[in-house]
């Protein structure tokens, strides 16, 4: 299955752009062959907003005019996207992405770990469990930009069977490393696909720093964009090669499975809850 990444620039407030942005990227990656377009995180809204109120201004439920537009533009296509939105439900905000293709939406994914920087420090926490979804097949699982990061998310979707994790990212100054060797290091642990799409460009004053990356199970960098300039990452990827956890290397003498290896009655300190002050959002309170 061919997989694309999608790094672009995003307009704030313009989702008028943002969509033809995406008319245009999902015409000429159908054209190439992909199945499964990635944009970046917030692609829908922009990021760099200044409070919650501003927020609310352009954020859209999920049957909102955005999703439907794209979903249209997805089944025109015959192929399947996930893109990045502020999402609106009630009286509450989400950093959201969406996976949409020619028969609807498939599924959602609310931002879990949120860093005090642009509109995540305006919306709420993300209150649904990891999830994995299927695109032909294809078991996907989503995060958001900060969750890269964090091992645990990756892990409990790569133990719910995911063969590919797409990352919809806003990559910020001082993000380079992480930009540069998560993805690996989440494909490597799991054994799995990821895929990183980021934004170029600077909003407000604030520049994102790209670094598209898409890995294959063993850590191998499969694609990436080393450079701050709009371009699409593609990626030819087999589904099995995510499935096929054991690695033998010397028959009988060296053989290893990340996930049968794993010791979890070991784990219990890592979920214990914990009193750290979050920055931004606990600071003030202590």
């Amino acid at each position: 299955m061919k997989i694309s990444a999608v790094q672009t620039d995003i307009r704030i407030a313009d989702p008028a752009s943002s969509l033809e942005t995406f008319r245009n990227k999902m015409a000429s990656e159908a054209a190439a062959g992909s199945r499964l377009v990635v944009f970046p995180e917030c692609f829908a809204s922009g990021y760099c907003f200044r409070s919650r109120d501003e927020i609310l201004c352009v954020a859209e439920p999920l049957d909102g005019p955005f999703v439907t537009a794209a979903t249209e533009i997805c089944r025109d296509c015959g192929c399947s996207a996930v893109f990045g939105m502020l999402e609106r439900d009630g009286s509450r905000l989400f950093n959201t992405a969406v996976l949409t293709g020619p028969d609807g939406v498939v599924g959602s994914y609310r931002k879990v770990h949120l860093p005090w920087l642009g509109a995540d420090r305006f919306v709420d926490y993300g209150d649904r469990p990891f999830e994995v979804f299927s695109v032909e097949g294809l078991r996907v699982g989503m995060l958001i930009c900060y969750d890269g990061g964090f091992p645990e998310a990756a892990r409990c979707l790569a133990l719910d069977g995911a063969d590919l994790i797409v990352l919809p990212t806003n990559w910020p100054p001082g993000a380079e490393y992480l930009a540069e060797y998560a993805g690996n290091c989440r494909a490597l642990e799991n054994s799995i696909y990821f895929l990183a799409s980021s934004r170029v460009g600077t909003e407000r004053g604030f520049r994102f720093i790209g670094k598209s990356r898409i890995c294959g199970p063993s850590g191998k960098t499969l694609a990436a964009a080393d450079h701050t300039r709009e371009c699409v990452l593609q990626c030819d990827i087999d589904p099995q090669a995510a499935r096929h956890k054991r690695i033998i290397r010397v028959p009988g003498q060296h053989v290893i499975d990340r996930l049968a290896d794993r010791r979890p009655e070991m784990y219990g300190r890592l979920c214990e809850p914990h009193d750290l002050p979050r920055p931004g959002r606990d600071d003030n309170a202590r």
